[in-house]
């Protein structure tokens, strides 16, 4: 259909979605395919849509011959610490066997550029910090066994085969887009920056924040936040990487800097002018006081380096989508936003809810 399509598993997603929409803008036409169980088919504006399941290779086969792409972005996966350690099955069942069955449908119809979303989580506990791509991968979660899985499945598949892959180990993604067309929405929520955002705007009760006796500087946990829109651009970098010829990778996607959940809490009470209402509880076995990239090799074999990535533009940009900050007040960004992309009004809760538990499936 197009010499310049690029098939995106799981592009209805957060991270996906925010990359078609680079994708597109750089003159790629971003073909989705989902099958909708937790992405969002608003969020697939910048290109066709195709709804079906990662591990059916006869329909992802059927995709890529209607479409023709020249390579793949595969970011369809299942992707709950917590829902991984209480249901592995799905995800050894979504996040290995699905992706055999998408680097297969590509190898048959010889796409031989692969992108795969991989995690920080693939490394578990960090030995030392920053954490390096030659730091050792022992994942304490299925999630991230899974994903350590997929990276290994890939580079042996490049071995036999030939393929070319880009292997990119985001650390944590939040932020939404600046021009506020996409947000981050998750059912049920567990990333911080959006329930701090949550609580600031009293759609739940408190944040809750597990341990404050950490070896850090406020005593709460360090984490390196990189926003949705850097990550979205290491893509399209990856991407051209591979279409230049050049070498298979496996790269970190971070910042190298470390932000404290007290500092997050304290940049969206002054940015938002709302109090963070705060639940103190104790640690949670497993939570390392610190985590961060070292970014050195993706700046160096890729050119990347992440411009939206402080936590005050994060926090600008993801603000709006709860109704809150000055971006709304003064630009009226949510409003312009597709409703569905939009954090649920009315939603101000004043006592705990447990949220379902999701449908399974593929997703990003």
């Amino acid at each position: 259909m197009s010499a310049r399509s690029i098939l995106v598993t799981g592009g209805a997603g957060f991270i996906g979605s925010h990359t078609c929409k680079q994708l597109a803008a750089a003159g790629y036409l971003p073909v989705v395919y989902d099958n909708l169980s937790r992405g969002n088919e608003k969020a697939v504006a910048w290109g066709p849509l195709v709804v079906g399941d990662i591990r059916d290779r006869g329909a992802l086969e059927r995709a890529i011959a209607g479409h023709r792409p020249q390579a793949v972005i595969h970011f369809a996966a299942l992707a709950y610490v917590g829902e991984s350690v209480s249901d592995p099955a799905d995800y050894y069942s979504v996040n290995v066997a699905g992706t055999i069955a998408v680097l297969e449908a590509a190898r048959a119809n010889g796409i031989g550029n692969i992108i795969f979303s991989s995690s920080c989580a693939t490394y578990g506990m960090p030995e030392a910090l920053p954490v390096r791509e030659t730091s050792s991968q022992n994942p304490i979660s299925p999630y991230g066994r899974s994903k350590l899985m997929g990276e290994q499945i890939i580079k042996d598949h490049a071995a036999a085969y030939g393929t070319k892959y880009a292997i990119l180990r985001y650390f944590n993604a939040c932020g939404a887009d600046p021009d506020g067309e996409l947000g981050e929405w998750h059912t049920p929520e567990t990333h911080l920056i959006p329930r701090v955002l949550m609580a600031a705007s009293g759609m739940i009760e408190a944040i809750e924040v597990f341990g404050t006796d950490y070896e850090t500087a406020d005593g709460t946990c360090v984490r390196d936040y990189i926003h949705v829109g850097d990550l979205a651009r290491a893509h399209l970098k990856a991407l051209m990487h591979l279409e230049a010829g050049r070498k298979s990778l496996a790269v970190n996607l971070g910042t190298g800097r470390g932000v404290s959940i007290r500092q997050i809490m304290d940049a969206v009470e002054r940015i938002t002018s709302r109090p963070v209402p705060v639940m103190y509880k104790a640690r949670r076995p497993g939570d390392p006081a610190g985590l961060f990239a070292d970014p050195g090799l993706a700046r160096e074999q890729l050119g990347f380096v992440a411009q939206l990535s402080d936590i005050d533009t994060i926090v600008r940009t993801a603000a709006p989508f709860f109704g809150l900050g000055p971006a709304l007040r003064d630009s009226g960004a949510s409003a312009a936003m597709p409703r569905a992309l939009r954090a649920p009004r009315g939603a101000n809760v004043n006592k705990k809810r447990r949220p379902a538990r999701p449908a399974v499936g593929p997703v990003s």
